[in-house]
């Protein structure tokens, strides 16, 4: 199956490029030729990696062609198939497939359907393209392609102004961190002579610390416009208003997923950047409260999930901070995140299907009786990702804690201490997302029917709580999927932290219980207010996403602005002004001079009388010996 890797790619693209060009012929049937290129895509995955196992060598590189053979940039188009690319490829496979399935009964009275599914044949495309190229540039076209088709499907509804500003919203902000990648190409041509990963890691070893920092950062910049980090974040939530399967690819097996594979995959020039390394862990535990804060005070249910990955994608972004310790950790988390953010996603959708559109939790509330199947799906989603034994979260998410706690000095205490905060608010702000949509008294408004979802939309959210259950737990035994990642991340030595990990396990479940206590008292025992009650300045801080809004306008939106109109003031007064004052010169000029050519001849006799005059003058003068000569 290694030789037909590139399927993987191909059947969505073209399924994409299919269903783009086919026309309304295809709108009765065009949604299944894109549930079966995503469905391919799954198979080549699974046939890769049984490949794969067989072999002793686990990284294959395959040159497809030459690309750019530019003087001293030569660049090919090749793939290369690891340990690391063939788990995403699993990942966006099957989760990818299990949500277009999804999307089939989702989107089914939507008329413009096909093009719907067209952009996310797209959206798999760029992201299989992204984790399985085999160099940094073919890297970014992946990247660039996953932001394009992010940009499309946010924005699919973009008859309402506000969605179609989230789509812009999304696309300037993925804008900056891009910036951060392309300076990052430059300084690898510059100084490693490659772009390649082969030759980019090759060279990493032998480049000064200075250079590796660099880049470093400039990854870190990428990473976290892509996935959503502190201080590039501010997009995800209102990425919200794309269709809901859209959030659900987006969260669980696309776009937020590739900064953390950016990280991964430069795992060599990192172990030459110690200060760039560490600073992906501060901004991964930056992340991670940030959005676990704002997660308690949102009411929308979509809301609450976006702030839910911005935090647990700072969990991802913390393990792979810590260097190869923590690399497979990073993955191993992003994997299990992968299924149970999806399911519950899925589970907000079949919500939101049965509800009329309504995502307000305060208009939700005793809907586990008359939605059984999405109760428990979502059940099993929640106590994933709060990490209650034996659930998935429990065997990823408590393994970043542990490894958080790794070190020396303050640093331990700091990362692992903000691991173990994160872990107890994300007991209270899930908890409470449960709570209030499934239990106490409904609150429903007029005209709503709380009813199940049709088997299109159930079955996808019952495999993925399938894996939300179990994939973790199949994943830590004997630390398989660490020894699976080995050939990428490589081998690391056994470490303690700075307190025993029972004692940390001990910790981090007091707090989820704590966490899921408060929220069964307050939101399923109490009655919840139907309108949000008067809150405190922190509360409406949070509410208000920590004003990130305001911050972006004022460190970035208003300078810019500023700077833009600095700029067409000395275009149009400095630059064109003196371009139009040397054009009116001229023209005044040609003005003086025309006026000697007035046609006359008496005028042109009596000038050249005057020219021999002052010409005679001017020699007698000199003859005589004035002094002019």
């Amino acid at each position: 199956m290694l030789s037909v890797t590139w399927l993987a790619i191909a059947a969505p693209l073209g399924s994409a490029a299919v269903l783009l060009l086919g026309g309304r012929r295809l709108d009765r049937w065009g949604h299944w030729l894109a549930v079966a290129a995503s469905t391919t895509s799954a198979v080549v995955g699974v046939g890769v990696m049984a490949d794969l196992l067989s072999r002793s060598d686990r990284a294959v590189q395959q040159h497809l062609f030459d690309w750019i053979p530019g003087g001293e940039l030569e660049v090919s188009a090749g793939l290369l198939v690891d340990p690391l690319s063939v788990s995403f490829l699993l990942l966006v496979g099957v989760v990818g497939t299990l949500i277009h399935v999804y999307s089939v009964a989702y989107m089914e009275g939507d008329p413009r359907r096909r093009t719907f599914f067209a952009y996310l044949n797209l959206f798999v495309a760029a992201m299989l393209l992204l984790v399985l190229a085999d160099s940094y540039l073919l890297l970014f076209v992946g990247w660039e392609g996953v932001g394009l088709a992010s940009y499309l499907l946010i924005g699919f509804w973009n008859q309402n102004p506000p969605f179609a500003s989230a789509a812009n919203k999304a696309f300037v902000v993925n804008r900056i961190g891009d910036v951060g990648l392309v300076l990052a190409l430059g300084l690898m041509f510059a100084h490693l002579g490659s772009v390649d990963f082969a030759g980019v890691f090759a060279s990493a070893p032998t480049a000064s610390e200075g250079v590796l920092t660099a880049i470093g950062l400039m990854l870190l910049l990428a990473a976290c416009g892509k996935s959503a980090q502190f201080p590039l974040q501010s997009w995800l939530g209102d990425a919200m208003a794309g269709p809901t399967p859209v959030s659900a690819l987006i969260h669980a097996a696309t776009m937020v997923t590739a900064g953390v594979y950016l990280i991964v995959r430069s795992g060599p020039v990192y172990a030459g950047a110690p200060t760039a390394l560490l600073l992906v862990a501060i901004v991964g535990a930056i992340t991670l409260l940030f959005g676990a804060v704002v997660g308690m005070a949102k009411d929308d249910i979509k809301r609450v999930l976006a702030a839910s990955t911005i935090s647990q994608i700072g969990y991802m972004m913390l393990a792979a901070g810590l260097g190869p310790v923590g690399f497979a950790f990073a993955i191993f988390h992003l994997i299990t995140h992968g299924f149970f953010k999806a399911g519950l996603f899925l589970g907000a959708g079949s919500v939101m299907h049965g509800m009329g559109d309504q995502v307000d939790m305060r208009r939700f509330g005793g809907l586990a009786t008359l939605m059984k199947v999405t109760w428990v799906t979502m059940g099993l989603g929640w106590l994933a990702i709060l990490g209650v034994p034996p659930f998935s979260g429990f065997w990823s998410k408590d393994r970043i804690i542990e490894v958080a706690f790794i070190g020396e000095g303050m640093k331990p205490w700091l990362l692992g201490g903000a691991a173990l905060l994160g872990a107890g608010l994300t007991a209270y702000y899930m908890s409470r997302l449960f709570f209030m949509t499934f239990h106490g008294k409904g609150r429903w408004t007029e005209g709503q029917h709380p009813h199940e979802a049709s088997a299109l939309m159930t079955v996808p959210m019952i495999i993925l709580a399938v894996g939300s259950a179990a994939l973790g737990l199949i994943f830590a035994i004997g630390d398989s999927f660490v020894t699976w990642l080995e050939p990428v991340t490589g081998h690391v030595t056994h470490e303690d932290p700075v307190l025993a990990v029972p004692v940390i396990m001990t910790l981090t479940l007091v707090l989820v219980a704590l966490g899921i206590g408060l929220a069964y008292r307050q939101y399923a025992l109490l009655p919840v207010p139907e309108t949000a009650p008067v809150a405190s300045l922190a509360v409406q801080a949070a509410r208000k996403d920590l004003y990130q809004d305001s911050v972006n306008s004022v460190l970035l939106e208003y300078p810019g602005q500023t700077l833009t109109r600095t700029l067409v003031f000395a275009d149009a007064k400095v630059v064109d002004g003196a371009v139009n004052a040397v054009a009116a010169g001229t023209v005044g000029l040609g003005g003086l001079v025309r006026r000697l050519q007035a046609g006359r001849v008496r005028s042109y006799a009596a000038m050249m009388l005057v020219g021999v005059v002052v010409v005679l003058g001017i020699v007698i003068l000199a003859i005589n010996g004035k002094g002019w000569f």
